[in-house]
């Protein structure tokens, strides 16, 4: 397993290009609209809209570590089974 800040596993080396995916796709089965907005973010950053939820993601095609990825769920309402 890949370590990465203070001892943090990276979920399943998953980008955040996937996590973005793949919170479209649960969006799309549900009915709720997902829209990514890369200019509504500072430098690489950019703002996920899942229905009137949102968060911020970093860039895109760095690794997604478990803290971020499981504040990320959390400002979406959703669970790690959901994606």
């Amino acid at each position: 397993m890949k370590y990465t800040g203070q001892n943090c596993p990276i979920v399943n080396s998953m980008k955040d290009n996937e996590f973005i995916k793949r919170v479209r796709k649960y969006g799309k089965q549900h009915g709720i609209h997902v829209k990514w907005m890369a200019e509504r973010g500072k430098g690489s950053h950019g703002t996920l809209y899942l229905g009137h939820r949102y968060t911020v993601v970093r860039d895109p095609k760095d690794e997604l570590k478990t803290g971020t990825f499981n504040a990320m769920l959390k400002q979406l309402s959703l669970k790690k089974k959901d994606i």
